[in-house]
């Protein structure tokens, strides 16, 4: 009985190998999302430079990771959750880090006379959708038992990105009317953009966990 016991043990740690994985994407998203919270946080070029180059080791750092993962799923292992629901989310992840280095590049490109503080609002929301996630994907190791969690840290996610949408819209309206300098209005529009589709990147995250949950208690 003993031996039986041990068996199921180790096959049921087997079909959750995938989550260590998933964790350390979180993990590079809550830092590349951090240092961008802190680039729109100061007007310190030698800061921007520092933070872009922490935020590009993470990105191909999370590139190594999602190679892994693929070659994790793509050999015998046995789960209950889909393969492709998987990879869906992992690639989520990884969709999401490079957002976030396009837009951590930008503000080096643009060089932008200031940081208006709508910008780092929506910087700071993208860094709570990290954390939310980043306390999401744990939670896949028990999904049957973490239902509910899992929903609310969706949910939460889903809120921030409205809030950011929300956000957006005003500081668009803000800078047409009040930034005369054609180039800076540009610049300023071009990040709050970027800044809207790294919430929207993290959004795609929760979407895909959610289709996941859905699959998994559907089966």
């Amino acid at each position: 009985m003993g031996l039986y016991k041990n068996i199921k043990a180790a096959f049921r740690s087997r079909r959750h190998e995938y989550v260590p994985i998933l964790i350390q994407q979180t993990g590079f998203i809550s830092k590349a999302s951090g240092l961008l919270a802190s680039m729109f946080a100061s007007h310190d070029n030698d800061l921007w430079v520092a933070s872009e180059k922490e935020i590009k080791v993470c990105e191909v750092r999370g590139d190594a990771l999602l190679s892994e993962f693929h070659e994790m799923l793509s050999g015998g292992l046995m789960m209950k959750v889909n393969k492709l629901d998987l990879q869906s989310v992992s690639m989520a992840m990884d969709d999401c880090i490079d957002v976030i280095k396009d837009t951590a590049k930008a503000v080096l490109i643009y060089q932008p006379e200031r940081i208006d503080s709508q910008l780092e609002e929506l910087s700071m929301i993208a860094s709570a959708q990290s954390k939310a996630v980043q306390d999401m994907i744990p939670l896949l190791s028990d999904i049957k038992g973490n239902v509910s969690e899992i929903s609310l840290c969706c949910d939460r996610v889903t809120e921030l990105e409205h809030t950011a949408d929300e956000a957006y819209e005003e500081y668009i309206g803000f800078i047409f009317q009040n930034v005369k300098d054609v180039r800076e209005l540009i610049k300023y529009k071009n990040l709050a953009e970027m800044l809207e589709n790294t919430t929207d990147a993290h959004k795609k995250i929760s979407d895909r966990v959610r289709n996941l949950l859905l699959n998994y208690l559907s089966d």
